[in-house]
């Protein structure tokens, strides 16, 4: 990421930051990143991050479990068997909102597919844009889904969809404001925008400090707390209107960290802290090591 973001936050417009820590890109390249936090919205950001154009490399490995779609060792085979869990409960999420209606619903950054895949088996009018070729090539063999390019994303039209869905999406975007704003003009004026994000203030990124898995520098170039979530949004005259946990979370998030911690999973250990992170999630939502936020206008 160009140094020059650091001119201003992007969420706040505030010029002032502070050094959070140093910590590695554990799952690919073994490189070292910096965190940096606004001092008045509390947004980080990876002030070192690669630009759009040299950040390819970082997303290069089987381990990238969202594009490659990999079932290989136990972790990704536990992803994969929750995955089915999480699916119905975004639908179920969104469909408390909206209703059994079929309405149009936009995925932004669909990865491998899995998600448009069963919104349409859902009866959802669906479109999903990611901008990784592989991830595209995957979706289209393994799900028949035709995913669009970023390119195509620019050409659909305003005010077109009930749903837009970014899951675990937001914090890869090197436009962040630009691509809000074209997220925006895409809604209708009654629909939702839901984003899951890692939140760094849960009870797990405090347990496992530089080495919780979520920051997962460099691809993540944004860390957000809710504050700064809420904050970016009323910069672009969205509310937030709900916040969500996403339960299964944590467990996943433990079992990488406990391996960047001591070179391979601890499965105790990170079952104690899934368990742990549940029920301090259970007291106060926002502690959760992930959080999905229900926008509109």
């Amino acid at each position: 990421m160009n140094d020059s973001i650091l001119n201003s936050c992007p969420a706040c417009g505030a010029t002032s930051w502070k050094k959070v820590f140093d910590l590695l890109d554990y799952s690919i390249t073994k490189e070292q990143f910096s965190l940096v936090e606004c001092d008045r919205c509390t947004l980080r950001i990876t002030s070192n991050a690669p630009g759009a154009e040299a950040i390819s490399r970082y997303y290069q490995s089987s381990a990238y479990i969202s594009h490659s779609n990999t079932r290989e060792g136990l972790v990704n085979r536990l992803y994969q068997a929750v995955r089915k869990i999480t699916l119905a409960q975004k639908n179920k999420l969104i469909r408390s909102h909206f209703g059994e209606g079929n309405g149009c619903l936009l995925d932004y950054g669909s990865g491998a597919g899995a998600f448009v895949a069963y919104m349409q088996k859902n009866n959802w009018k669906v479109m999903g844009v990611e901008p990784a070729e592989q991830a595209r090539s995957i979706a289209k063999n393994q799900y028949g889904v035709e995913l669009l390019s970023l390119a195509a994303f620019d050409t659909l039209p305003a005010a077109h969809f009930d749903v837009i869905t970014l899951w675990h999406v937001l914090e890869h975007v090197h436009t962040l404001n630009e691509t809000i704003q074209q997220l925006r003009r895409l809604l209708k004026p009654a629909g939702r925008i839901y984003i899951a994000v890692p939140n760094y203030t849960s009870s797990d990124a405090a347990f496992f400090g530089r080495c919780w898995a979520a920051y997962d520098v460099p691809r993540h170039l944004y860390h957000f707390s809710p504050p700064a979530m809420r904050q970016l949004m009323s910069s672009h005259q969205l509310k937030v209107y709900a916040v969500k946990p996403m339960w299964f979370d944590s467990f996943y998030v433990s079992m990488l960290s406990t391996q960047y911690q001591g070179g391979r999973v601890d499965y105790l250990k990170s079952a104690w802290q899934g368990i742990r992170s549940t029920i301090r999630t259970v007291q106060d939502v926002e502690r959760a090591s992930s959080l999905i936020y229900e926008i509109g206008y």
